[in-house]
């Protein structure tokens, strides 16, 4: 097909011709017979969006559960409402997401047992590594005698919980409409054929875009339990096959992960996902090892007022770094974080270009980068996230049409401005 009337971010009035790839790029291209034919009006041309860290089936299953974050629900009794709204799912649970104690104070098994005993309920904390279930929950998973019902995501418990075989359409759809052309599924356990079900669903089109995976190179710390010798041999042993992704969201976790990718040797490819609190010491050993550093400035915006209430003041300017990171010459992508981020790239370019939180307060007004740098970082390859794709003849026809001209796209940063997604050279309209 032939894009006609395009304008790239540097300016150039281009036409540019696809099969599965950029084919050619020319100030001017005459349609050939039976070509169709996409007037981009002399809107702006990028690559397609790449969200560098999701959680694919956990995104989708959030579109299908209760939300009970702040936008969603106030106190106990909005949280019983909620929940007990709620339609039941096939699996017989009724399963909430989003979940932080600001929003109701600390859940256990005793607590949602007066909001709703009788059916199976699961709330998923918004970090992603705590679920709180009441007793009807607990004796579906094989542990009535929890004392609390609190329970680490990663525990055996919920291999007891059958998967919800949840579309991934939806999910794939709202993507499209942000020009999201590709995404990294970061999840640590995904087991070989979860991986062969996402392909499976790339290819029959349930899910348009091209997926990267970390698993089984992806590594998730905890607090309680940093071992650097343990981690040091993990990472050993994991660079005989490939290169690894360690979760880093405290200062703690950095900490020793650096020192362990100093020990171990660090290799191409290797990445630190999150860097939620990156020590002012730690900049220049995070350059020198050369990992890739893949943040989520979005939660600035999404989560900033609380961290102003909860984090130490001489702990936050370590928070969600980005501008220091790249003046330290630190190699740093983008990412959502989706579903425990919202999922619009574009919001999460906004807050790395403002800083602003939900009330108004700017976080670390030092990190700010401009426009372009936030786009860039959501353009990178997906095995080199860093490294910006370009639209020239031979790279794939993975692109974005927006509707307004490059220096409007950079001044908003809105995904109301895309019109088309083109993925693997087909086009999907977005908007008219």
């Amino acid at each position: 097909m032939l894009i006609q009337r395009a304008t790239l971010l540097d300016g150039r009035a281009v036409d540019i011709r696809i099969s599965d790839r950029i084919d050619a790029v020319s100030p001017s291209l005459a349609p050939r017979p039976h070509e169709s034919v996409f007037d981009a009006a002399g809107g702006t041309l990028i690559p397609g969006l790449h969200d560098h860290h999701v959680h694919l089936r956990a995104a989708a299953a959030a579109l299908d559960s209760v939300q009970v974050d702040h936008a969603h629900v106030s106190g106990r009794a909005g949280l019983g409402a909620a929940l007990a709204a709620a339609t039941v799912g096939s699996d017989g649970w009724i399963r909430a997401v989003g979940y932080h104690e600001s929003v109701a104070g600390p859940l256990d098994r005793t607590v949602l047992d007066e909001l709703l005993p009788a059916v199976p309920v699961r709330i998923q904390h918004r970090s992603g590594v705590l679920w709180m279930l009441n007793s009807a929950g607990l004796a579906t998973v094989g542990m009535p005698d929890h004392p609390d019902g609190r329970l680490r995501s990663y525990d055996d418990w919920s291999q007891a919980v059958a998967r919800r075989d949840t579309p991934l359409t939806p999910l794939s759809q709202r993507l499209t409409s942000y020009g999201v052309t590709g995404v990294t599924d970061a999840t640590p356990d995904l087991d070989a054929d979860a991986v062969v079900a996402l392909t499976q669903a790339h290819g029959h089109g349930e899910l348009r875009q091209h997926v990267h995976w970390l698993a089984p190179g992806k590594r998730i710390l905890h607090d309680d339990s940093l071992d650097l010798d343990e981690l040091t041999d993990w990472i050993a042993a994991r660079h005989r096959e490939g290169p690894v992704a360690v979760h880093c969201v405290t200062a703690s976790q950095l900490v020793v992960t650096l020192a362990a990718l100093e020990a171990a040797g660090c290799r191409p490819g290797d990445r630190i996902e999150h860097a939620a609190v990156v020590p002012v010491e730690s900049l220049q050993d995070l350059a020198r090892l050369d990992a890739v550093v893949v943040t989520q400035p979005n939660f600035v915006a999404e989560r900033g007022d609380q961290y102003l209430v909860d984090v130490a003041a001489h702990d936050q300017p370590g928070l969600w770094r980005l501008a220091s990171l790249r003046s330290a010459g630190v190699r740093v992508a983008l990412s959502t974080d989706l579903p425990f981020g919202g999922a619009d790239p574009w919001a999460a370019m906004r807050a790395a270009v403002h800083r602003t939180t939900g009330a108004g307060a700017v976080l670390n007004s030092s990190e700010c980068v401009t426009p372009a740098a936030a786009l860039a970082m959501f353009c990178g390859h997906a095995d080199q996230p860093d490294r910006p794709r370009t639209i020239e003849p031979g790279q794939p026809a993975d692109l974005c049409v927006l509707a307004a001209p490059p220096g409007e796209v950079l001044a908003a940063l809105d995904a109301d401005l895309v019109t088309a997604t083109v993925i693997g050279g087909r086009l999907y309209e977005v908007r008219s």
